[in-house]
């Protein structure tokens, strides 16, 4: 499993490439990013943060770490949840991983 840790941040987002999650432990609480790999595309299709932890940018970096793992695997990129749509419309920086 490998993990990267966010600047600035006291945790750490883990890969867990066997059940294809990111995941990332804060203050005793697991917040996840759920994804699939079809014909070289990642679907996002669940992200979770328990409400002990919402509202800390867990989501978003959970977010931004599997859109760089998709791109240095040179996966498109679908996104199945509302809250990975709602955050690819929010950050054009990552359009070109949109499957058109």
């Amino acid at each position: 499993m490998a993990s990267v840790t966010p600047p600035g941040l006291a945790y750490e987002v883990e890969h867990d490439l066997a059940n294809h999650r990111f995941q990332a432990r804060v203050k005793g609480h697991l917040a996840l990013l759920d994804y699939q790999i079809k014909r070289k595309r990642m679907i996002i299709t669940h992200t979770e943060v328990p409400e002990p932890i919402a509202g800390r940018g867990v989501a978003g970096e959970l977010t931004k770490v599997a859109l760089r793992y998709a791109r240095e695997q040179k996966f498109k990129v679908v996104p199945a949840c509302a809250y990975a749509e709602a955050f690819l419309q929010r950050h054009e920086e990552y359009d070109d991983l949109l499957v058109r």
